[in-house]
């Protein structure tokens, strides 16, 4: 049917994260999307330290102590947890594009698996990094 006023319609409102009810798809949603970012930051810290690799042992003592520092460590522990979450949610996302899991019950189990699988990897990364005397 067609408006027979004439005047203009109000435009539709577009949803957003303040009038939806947050659930567990949402959230590993913006998660995935936080992670590719993070992901671009892993980037460039590995580009410097390849640089640094090349520009000789005093270049490459430099960043390998600011990566053995608290914080550089806290930054790496999170690069791995991106890794994993984008590694493990890349794949669930994949199995959604052959139409499979797409039922809430199944895409909400599917997010705890892929968020339980983050964890575990991890921890026994950096489980594996302290035994062997890598940190």
């Amino acid at each position: 049917m067609t408006d027979a006023t004439g005047a203009p319609r109000p435009r539709p409102l577009s949803p957003h994260v303040q009038v939806w009810r947050w659930h567990l798809t949402m959230a590993t949603s913006i998660l995935h999307r936080a992670t590719g970012s993070a992901l671009y930051g892993g980037a460039l810290i590995l580009a410097a330290w390849a640089v640094s690799l090349a520009a000789g042992p005093e270049a490459y003592g430099v960043v390998m102590g600011l990566l053995g520092s608290p914080l550089g460590k806290l930054a790496l522990f999170g690069l791995t947890l991106s890794i994993f979450y984008h590694l493990g949610n890349g794949l669930r996302h994949l199995m959604w594009d052959t139409g499979a899991g797409l039922e809430v019950k199944k895409a909400n189990a599917s997010a705890i698996g892929v968020l339980a699988f983050t964890v575990v990897a991890t921890l026994a990364v950096w489980a594996i990094a302290a035994m062997t005397g890598a940190l």
